[in-house]
Protein backbone atom coordinates (compact mmCIF):
# COMPACT_ATOMS: atom_id res chain seq x y z
CA UNK A 1 0.00 0.00 0.00
CA UNK A 2 1.39 3.49 -1.06
CA UNK A 3 0.69 6.38 1.36
CA UNK A 4 0.43 10.11 1.85
CA UNK A 5 3.15 10.93 4.88
CA UNK A 6 1.41 11.04 8.50
CA UNK A 7 -2.06 9.60 6.99
CA UNK A 8 -3.33 6.68 8.58
CA UNK A 9 -4.90 4.07 5.92
CA UNK A 10 -8.33 1.86 6.79
CA UNK A 11 -9.91 -0.26 4.29
CA UNK A 12 -13.87 0.74 4.83
CA UNK A 13 -16.49 -1.27 4.15
CA UNK A 14 -19.33 0.02 2.50
CA UNK A 15 -21.09 -2.74 2.17
CA UNK A 16 -21.38 -3.67 -1.56
CA UNK A 17 -17.32 -2.45 -2.06
CA UNK A 18 -14.50 -1.96 -0.07
CA UNK A 19 -12.18 1.51 -0.44
CA UNK A 20 -9.23 2.03 0.70
CA UNK A 21 -9.21 5.53 2.56
CA UNK A 22 -6.30 7.88 3.93
CA UNK A 23 -6.84 10.21 6.48
CA UNK A 24 -5.01 13.12 8.72
CA UNK A 25 -5.54 16.07 10.32
CA UNK A 26 -8.35 17.87 12.49
CA UNK A 27 -11.07 19.99 11.69
CA UNK A 28 -13.87 20.35 9.09
CA UNK A 29 -14.13 17.52 6.63
CA UNK A 30 -12.76 17.90 3.48
CA UNK A 31 -12.62 15.04 0.76
CA UNK A 32 -10.25 14.85 -1.90
CA UNK A 33 -11.44 12.76 -5.00
CA UNK A 34 -8.21 11.91 -7.50
CA UNK A 35 -8.67 11.56 -11.30
CA UNK A 36 -7.49 9.28 -13.91
CA UNK A 37 -4.36 8.09 -14.18
CA UNK A 38 -3.83 8.34 -11.03
CA UNK A 39 -5.21 7.30 -7.29
CA UNK A 40 -4.63 8.93 -3.96
CA UNK A 41 -0.76 9.36 -4.12
CA UNK A 42 -1.23 12.95 -6.65
CA UNK A 43 -2.52 14.86 -3.34
CA UNK A 44 0.21 13.39 -1.39
CA UNK A 45 1.97 17.06 -1.49
CA UNK A 46 -0.71 19.31 -0.69
CA UNK A 47 -2.95 16.78 1.78
CA UNK A 48 -0.60 17.43 4.72
CA UNK A 49 -0.21 21.17 4.03
CA UNK A 50 -4.56 21.06 3.90
CA UNK A 51 -4.69 18.81 6.82
CA UNK A 52 -3.05 21.48 9.48
CA UNK A 53 -6.72 23.09 9.07
CA UNK A 54 -8.92 20.30 8.55
CA UNK A 55 -9.74 16.60 8.25
CA UNK A 56 -8.51 15.79 5.28
CA UNK A 57 -9.97 11.89 3.87
CA UNK A 58 -8.55 10.35 0.78
CA UNK A 59 -10.04 7.65 -0.60
CA UNK A 60 -9.19 5.32 -3.90
CA UNK A 61 -12.44 5.98 -6.31
CA UNK A 62 -13.66 1.82 -7.12
CA UNK A 63 -11.58 0.77 -9.68
CA UNK A 64 -8.42 2.82 -8.73
CA UNK A 65 -5.58 2.19 -6.09
CA UNK A 66 -6.41 -0.36 -3.61
CA UNK A 67 -10.36 -0.18 -3.73
CA UNK A 68 -12.43 -2.90 -4.71
CA UNK A 69 -12.83 -3.14 -8.16
CA UNK A 70 -15.83 -4.82 -9.70
CA UNK A 71 -17.05 -5.70 -13.09
CA UNK A 72 -18.63 -3.24 -15.40
CA UNK A 73 -22.12 -3.54 -16.37
CA UNK A 74 -23.90 -3.34 -19.46
CA UNK A 75 -25.70 -0.37 -18.95
CA UNK A 76 -22.23 1.01 -17.50
CA UNK A 77 -23.70 2.13 -14.42
CA UNK A 78 -21.11 0.33 -12.16
CA UNK A 79 -18.39 3.28 -12.51
CA UNK A 80 -20.88 6.06 -14.06
CA UNK A 81 -20.27 8.74 -11.36
CA UNK A 82 -23.81 8.86 -9.56
CA UNK A 83 -22.56 5.33 -8.42
CA UNK A 84 -19.06 6.86 -7.52
CA UNK A 85 -20.69 9.98 -5.75
CA UNK A 86 -23.03 7.49 -4.10
CA UNK A 87 -19.55 5.70 -2.86
CA UNK A 88 -18.63 8.88 -1.43
CA UNK A 89 -21.76 9.60 0.67
CA UNK A 90 -21.42 5.91 1.72
CA UNK A 91 -17.97 6.56 3.00
CA UNK A 92 -19.14 9.91 5.06
CA UNK A 93 -21.85 7.74 6.67
CA UNK A 94 -19.44 5.18 7.54
CA UNK A 95 -16.98 7.84 9.30
CA UNK A 96 -20.00 9.48 10.71
CA UNK A 97 -19.69 12.60 8.65
CA UNK A 98 -23.11 14.93 7.74
CA UNK A 99 -21.74 17.15 5.18
CA UNK A 100 -17.96 17.91 4.25
CA UNK A 101 -15.92 20.20 1.74
CA UNK A 102 -15.37 18.21 -1.40
CA UNK A 103 -12.39 18.65 -3.55
CA UNK A 104 -11.77 17.00 -7.10
CA UNK A 105 -9.32 16.23 -9.83
CA UNK A 106 -10.24 15.17 -12.99
CA UNK A 107 -12.42 12.60 -12.78
CA UNK A 108 -12.74 13.11 -8.81
CA UNK A 109 -14.03 16.56 -9.77
CA UNK A 110 -16.69 14.49 -12.13
CA UNK A 111 -17.86 12.32 -9.16
CA UNK A 112 -17.36 15.82 -6.61
CA UNK A 113 -20.40 17.63 -8.94
CA UNK A 114 -22.59 14.78 -9.23
CA UNK A 115 -22.11 14.56 -5.90
CA UNK A 116 -23.15 17.83 -5.28
CA UNK A 117 -25.64 17.55 -7.59
CA UNK A 118 -27.48 14.52 -6.29
CA UNK A 119 -27.23 14.86 -2.43
CA UNK A 120 -26.90 18.58 -2.10
CA UNK A 121 -27.29 18.78 1.67
CA UNK A 122 -24.25 16.43 2.10
CA UNK A 123 -21.51 19.29 0.33
CA UNK A 124 -20.62 22.12 1.90
CA UNK A 125 -18.16 24.09 -0.67
CA UNK A 126 -17.17 22.47 -3.46
CA UNK A 127 -13.51 22.70 -4.93
CA UNK A 128 -13.43 21.46 -9.25
CA UNK A 129 -10.00 21.14 -10.96
CA UNK A 130 -9.52 21.27 -14.44
CA UNK A 131 -12.63 19.86 -15.94
CA UNK A 132 -15.61 21.03 -17.83
CA UNK A 133 -19.06 19.38 -16.95
CA UNK A 134 -19.14 15.64 -19.09
CA UNK A 135 -21.72 16.43 -21.49
CA UNK A 136 -20.09 20.41 -22.31
CA UNK A 137 -17.18 17.93 -23.40
CA UNK A 138 -18.82 15.63 -25.47
CA UNK A 139 -21.04 18.53 -26.96
CA UNK A 140 -17.74 21.05 -27.46
CA UNK A 141 -16.03 18.17 -29.48
CA UNK A 142 -14.18 19.65 -32.58
CA UNK A 143 -10.89 18.46 -33.99
CA UNK A 144 -8.86 20.52 -31.57
CA UNK A 145 -10.50 19.64 -28.72
CA UNK A 146 -10.92 15.65 -29.86
CA UNK A 147 -6.95 15.73 -30.42
CA UNK A 148 -6.06 16.95 -26.90
CA UNK A 149 -8.76 14.41 -25.24
CA UNK A 150 -8.44 11.38 -27.32
CA UNK A 151 -8.74 8.96 -24.51
CA UNK A 152 -12.40 9.87 -24.17
CA UNK A 153 -13.17 7.88 -27.19
CA UNK A 154 -10.84 5.35 -27.33
CA UNK A 155 -11.00 4.23 -23.64
CA UNK A 156 -14.71 4.36 -24.29
CA UNK A 157 -14.53 1.60 -27.13
CA UNK A 158 -16.43 -1.92 -25.95
CA UNK A 159 -14.01 -4.24 -24.39
CA UNK A 160 -11.30 -5.51 -24.90
CA UNK A 161 -10.29 -3.02 -27.36
CA UNK A 162 -8.56 -0.47 -25.25
CA UNK A 163 -7.45 -3.27 -22.57
CA UNK A 164 -5.99 -5.05 -24.64
CA UNK A 165 -4.24 -2.50 -26.51
CA UNK A 166 -2.69 -0.78 -23.18
CA UNK A 167 -2.28 -4.14 -21.73
CA UNK A 168 0.47 -5.14 -24.05
CA UNK A 169 2.53 -2.22 -22.58
CA UNK A 170 0.78 -0.78 -19.57
CA UNK A 171 3.84 1.68 -18.08
CA UNK A 172 4.50 2.65 -22.16
CA UNK A 173 0.74 4.28 -21.97
CA UNK A 174 0.49 5.53 -18.60
CA UNK A 175 3.41 7.36 -19.26
CA UNK A 176 2.84 8.83 -22.32
CA UNK A 177 -0.31 10.48 -20.76
CA UNK A 178 1.74 11.76 -17.43
CA UNK A 179 4.20 13.26 -19.49
CA UNK A 180 2.07 14.63 -21.99
CA UNK A 181 -0.54 16.42 -20.01
CA UNK A 182 2.35 18.14 -17.82
CA UNK A 183 3.49 21.58 -19.05
CA UNK A 184 7.03 20.83 -19.27
CA UNK A 185 6.32 17.03 -20.95
CA UNK A 186 8.35 15.33 -18.13
CA UNK A 187 7.69 12.74 -14.91
CA UNK A 188 10.04 14.18 -13.31
CA UNK A 189 7.72 15.55 -11.29
CA UNK A 190 6.09 12.91 -10.25
CA UNK A 191 7.24 11.64 -6.96
CA UNK A 192 8.81 7.89 -7.34
CA UNK A 193 6.27 6.48 -5.27
CA UNK A 194 3.68 8.32 -7.04
CA UNK A 195 4.44 7.09 -10.33
CA UNK A 196 4.97 3.33 -9.40
CA UNK A 197 1.65 3.47 -8.26
CA UNK A 198 0.16 4.96 -11.46
CA UNK A 199 1.77 2.38 -13.34
CA UNK A 200 1.22 -0.63 -10.77
CA UNK A 201 -2.57 -0.09 -11.16
CA UNK A 202 -2.67 -0.19 -14.70
CA UNK A 203 -0.48 -3.38 -14.73
CA UNK A 204 -3.09 -4.82 -12.73
CA UNK A 205 -5.65 -6.25 -15.61
CA UNK A 206 -8.92 -5.46 -12.80
CA UNK A 207 -8.21 -2.19 -12.52
CA UNK A 208 -7.10 -1.40 -15.99
CA UNK A 209 -10.97 -2.72 -16.69
CA UNK A 210 -12.18 -0.84 -14.02
CA UNK A 211 -10.37 2.42 -15.87
CA UNK A 212 -11.90 1.65 -19.03
CA UNK A 213 -14.98 1.33 -18.00
CA UNK A 214 -14.79 4.76 -15.98
CA UNK A 215 -14.64 6.27 -19.51
CA UNK A 216 -17.19 4.06 -20.94
CA UNK A 217 -19.81 5.36 -18.08
CA UNK A 218 -18.68 8.83 -19.41
CA UNK A 219 -19.43 8.34 -22.66
CA UNK A 220 -23.27 7.09 -21.57
CA UNK A 221 -24.68 6.85 -18.27
CA UNK A 222 -22.44 10.17 -17.08
CA UNK A 223 -23.77 12.18 -20.79
CA UNK A 224 -27.33 11.14 -20.09
CA UNK A 225 -27.67 12.20 -16.45
CA UNK A 226 -25.82 15.40 -17.43
CA UNK A 227 -28.21 16.10 -20.00
CA UNK A 228 -31.55 15.31 -17.83
CA UNK A 229 -30.21 18.14 -14.99
CA UNK A 230 -29.45 20.36 -17.87
CA UNK A 231 -33.06 19.85 -19.70
CA UNK A 232 -34.33 20.17 -15.60
CA UNK A 233 -32.58 23.06 -14.91
CA UNK A 234 -30.81 21.62 -11.93
CA UNK A 235 -28.05 23.66 -10.57
CA UNK A 236 -25.44 23.00 -8.02
CA UNK A 237 -26.05 24.81 -4.32
CA UNK A 238 -22.68 24.50 -3.11
CA UNK A 239 -20.47 27.78 -3.70
CA UNK A 240 -18.10 26.47 -6.46
CA UNK A 241 -14.62 27.52 -6.88
CA UNK A 242 -12.80 26.30 -10.24
CA UNK A 243 -9.04 26.14 -11.08
CA UNK A 244 -8.24 25.77 -14.41
CA UNK A 245 -4.39 25.22 -15.60
CA UNK A 246 -3.65 27.59 -18.63
CA UNK A 247 -2.34 24.86 -20.35
CA UNK A 248 -4.60 22.11 -19.59
CA UNK A 249 -8.12 20.62 -21.09
CA UNK A 250 -10.37 23.31 -20.01
CA UNK A 251 -8.48 25.93 -21.89
CA UNK A 252 -8.07 24.05 -24.20
CA UNK A 253 -12.10 23.79 -24.68
CA UNK A 254 -12.30 27.58 -24.15
CA UNK A 255 -9.38 28.29 -27.23
CA UNK A 256 -11.62 25.69 -29.34
CA UNK A 257 -14.52 28.20 -28.12
CA UNK A 258 -12.86 31.39 -28.90
CA UNK A 259 -11.86 30.03 -32.79
CA UNK A 260 -15.81 29.67 -33.38
CA UNK A 261 -16.56 33.02 -32.60
CA UNK A 262 -16.93 33.60 -28.95
CA UNK A 263 -14.87 34.68 -25.49
CA UNK A 264 -11.95 32.74 -24.12
CA UNK A 265 -13.33 32.27 -20.58
CA UNK A 266 -13.16 28.59 -19.22
CA UNK A 267 -15.08 29.65 -16.24
CA UNK A 268 -18.37 30.26 -18.32
CA UNK A 269 -19.18 27.02 -18.02
CA UNK A 270 -19.90 26.46 -14.77
CA UNK A 271 -21.68 29.03 -14.47
CA UNK A 272 -24.32 27.39 -16.07
CA UNK A 273 -24.21 24.79 -13.68
CA UNK A 274 -23.75 26.39 -10.65
CA UNK A 275 -25.45 29.21 -8.64
CA UNK A 276 -22.42 30.60 -6.95
CA UNK A 277 -18.79 30.45 -8.79
CA UNK A 278 -15.78 31.82 -8.61
CA UNK A 279 -12.39 30.99 -10.50
CA UNK A 280 -8.62 31.34 -10.67
CA UNK A 281 -5.97 30.06 -13.30
CA UNK A 282 -2.39 28.85 -12.68
CA UNK A 283 0.64 27.82 -14.63
CA UNK A 284 0.28 24.42 -15.36
CA UNK A 285 -0.54 21.22 -17.26
CA UNK A 286 -3.51 18.82 -15.92
CA UNK A 287 -1.76 17.52 -13.14
CA UNK A 288 -2.24 20.99 -11.08
CA UNK A 289 -1.47 19.35 -7.72
CA UNK A 290 1.76 17.81 -8.64
CA UNK A 291 3.05 20.48 -10.87
CA UNK A 292 1.75 23.72 -8.89
CA UNK A 293 0.82 22.35 -5.18
CA UNK A 294 1.17 26.02 -4.23
CA UNK A 295 -1.42 27.33 -6.82
CA UNK A 296 -3.75 24.70 -5.23
CA UNK A 297 -3.36 26.09 -1.73
CA UNK A 298 -3.58 29.66 -2.72
CA UNK A 299 -7.02 29.00 -5.06
CA UNK A 300 -8.62 26.05 -2.08
CA UNK A 301 -7.55 27.27 1.52
CA UNK A 302 -9.22 30.60 1.00
CA UNK A 303 -12.06 28.84 -0.55
CA UNK A 304 -12.88 26.17 2.47
CA UNK A 305 -12.32 29.58 4.75
CA UNK A 306 -8.89 29.91 5.87
CA UNK A 307 -8.00 32.80 5.63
Amino acid sequence: MTGIAAFSHARVDLGALTLSVCRGGHGTPLILLHGFPQNHMCWETVAPVLARHFDVIVPDLRGYGESDAPADDPGHTVYSKRTMAADVVGLMDALGLERAHILGHDRGARVAYRLALDHPHRVDRLGIIEILPTLEYWEAFDAELGMAIYHWTFLAQPAPLPERLIGHDPHFFIDHCLRNWTYHKTLDLFSPAALGSYRRQASDPLRLAAMCADYRAGATTDRTLDAADQKAGRLIDAPLHFLWAETGFPARAARSAQAAGGAFDPAATWRRWARNVTASSCVSGHFVMEENPEAVLRAFLPHFGVV
